[in-house]
């Protein structure tokens, strides 16, 4: 059994909440296998399909559209304003749409027609809104993994798909829009070396390997505590390890202006969690470990002349500092990256896969504006357009309905 097949049994075995039966769950490019899994409805979907996802309390939904865009900031709801208007059923998935670069902007004052008290939140939500207005299927949801080609979906029709942990996206074409938040901060010692071997910067992905095992989260991210929430469904003990005093911020010792990037009510869920063991105003200095993997994490904590070792089998770092590396982890290199990380585009934003497009700063332009990232979502969705409908020019969306 793949890593990929170890990760879907474990995430899918932990939601069982009631009588299971036992069912075929197709993988991309593998063969059949049993698994077990749990239903999962949406009231409204353009149309959905079992195919060989069917499973003992109902049917993994797979749903079929003609555009799938990752990422939800300024690049995606453009793109997807765009397709919805001209027909394309279209769905954004989006992992959170409060940590983005323009969701973490206080202030935008260089976006045309904006007033300069607006905040980079309230331009997004006016941007999903109207994306969703004309159409757009709006989802937020985090991809662990992606299919670009005829040959990994079998699908003629459907040649792209999209996995995460709840549902399945078969679409048309592809849009990458999430952006470059990545780190690039300098590494802990031992990061480097043991990622991939028990370092992770994706809960959503490895979680189902940690089941039973204790785990350390660091950092105080929006991301960081929802990847923490979504690992106390599978550690025995996530020690979630914060180098602020988070005890004094979420009591109201801190303005909350000053700590946007952090959502308190779900910092206050995560605490509440019987499984989290919270090390607060404590500094991450290193990351142990063996040939067999993570053996656990150094930490110092504020005062204190010692270091302390905490055994973990699994490291997920989310601290030192945000940065500007794309996000293409879920890529997994199906499509050519440059040397600094950027996904390669040609002039209409398509990249080495037909059909498959990338807009925004995930393209690790220099120029890392709001207007820019809405401009390559606009190309690219008249892009799309044209190659969905064999059209040999472009058709501008002049038409205002």
């Amino acid at each position: 059994m793949s890593s990929i097949q170890q990760f879907l049994l474990g995430l899918l075995l932990s939601s069982l909440t009631a009588t299971t039966t036992v069912s075929s769950f197709h993988l991309p490019s593998t063969a059949s296998f049993q698994i077990l899994t749990r239903h999962h409805a949406k009231s409204s979907s353009p149309r959905s399909t079992s195919s060989s996802l069917q499973m003992g309390l109902g049917e993994m939904e797979v749903l079929e559209y003609d555009v799938a865009i990752i990422g939800g900031g300024p690049a995606g709801c453009t793109c997807a304003l765009y397709t919805s208007r001209a027909d394309l059923k279209t769905i954004i998935l989006d992992k959170n749409p409060a940590t983005g670069a323009l969701a973490i902007t206080s202030h935008i004052a260089n976006y045309p027609g904006v007033d300069r008290t607006m905040s980079g939140t309230e331009l997004l939500d006016q941007m999903r809104e109207q994306a969703i207005q004309y159409g757009t299927r709006y989802e937020k949801a985090q991809v662990f993994m992606i299919d670009v080609k005829e040959e990994e979906t079998g699908d003629s029709t459907y040649t792209k798909c999209v996995y995460t942990p709840d549902f399945t996206i078969k679409a048309r074409s592809l849009v990458l829009a999430t952006g470059a938040m990545g780190r690039v901060g300098k590494p802990f010692p031992g990061e480097k070396e043991l990622l991939g071997s028990g370092v992770s910067y994706c809960a959503t992905c490895d979680g189902a390997f940690y089941r039973d095992s204790e785990v350390a989260v660091y950092g105080a991210s929006t991301e960081a505590i929802e990847e923490a929430m979504f690992l106390t469904k599978f550690a025995s003990t996530v020690h979630w390890v914060v180098p602020t005093d988070i005890e004094k911020e979420l009591q109201g010792g801190m303005d909350v202006e000053k700590n946007k990037i952090m959502d308190h009510d779900e910092a206050m869920q995560l605490m509440s969690c019987p499984n989290v063991k919270l090390w607060t105003k404590t500094k991450l200095v290193e990351v142990i470990g063996d040939f067999n993997g993570v053996t656990g994490v150094r930490v110092n904590h504020r005062g204190s002349d010692d270091d302390e070792v905490i055994p973990v089998e699994g490291a997920f770092i989310y601290g030192n500092g945000g940065g500007s590396k794309p996000i293409t982890d879920f890529c997994q290199s199906k499509v050519e990256l440059d040397e600094a990380g950027g996904v390669i585009v040609d002039e209409s934003m398509m990249t080495s896969v037909s059909g498959v497009y990338a807009v925004g700063d995930i393209r690790n332009t220099d120029y890392k504006q709001v207007v820019v990232a809405a401009s390559d979502g606009c190309i690219a969705a008249m892009a799309v357009e044209k190659f969905l409908n064999n059209r040999k020019m472009v058709k501008v969306d002049w038409i205002h309905r």
